[in-house]
């Protein structure tokens, strides 16, 4: 579908209005597409699905994927969360999974944002220089 320039606009100006010190405020996203839809203005359609696009990225944005080949300790996972909070401000969602692939080390993701210090990414790089 495409989305006219409008729709954009309106979608990013209701995302906007959704936020709360930076953060998306969940009831308020959910009184926001309420009140669209009951309203139902021209193009309404095309403003949640540019809205829910929007929030699709912010969510994103928030959430730290940490994978390891093994369970880490505790204290390591905190020590983890507290670099990443001081880089990346409070609010993120913290996500902690099991790679056996990576053989050792870890890879974290913050949105578009990858750290990789597995074992596996620095095999990969020693096979690329030769």
């Amino acid at each position: 579908m495409k989305i006219s320039k409008q729709a954009r606009r309106d979608g990013r100006q209701l995302f906007r209005a959704c936020l709360s010190d930076g953060r998306l405020d969940d009831q308020r996203a959910l009184q926001a597409v309420r009140a669209v839809t009951q309203r139902k203005p021209r193009g309404y359609v095309a403003i949640l699905s540019h809205f829910q696009r929007l929030v699709r990225l912010e969510i994103a944005r928030r959430t730290a994927t940490i994978e390891s080949a093994t369970p880490l300790a505790p204290e390591f996972q905190a020590q983890v969360r507290a670099e990443l909070v001081r880089r990346y401000g409070d609010g993120l969602n913290f996500i902690f999974t099991q790679n056996p692939a990576l053989l050792g080390g870890i890879r974290a993701q913050v949105g578009g944002d990858v750290f990789d210090g597995s074992v596996s990414s620095r095999l990969r790089a020693l096979q690329e220089s030769f």
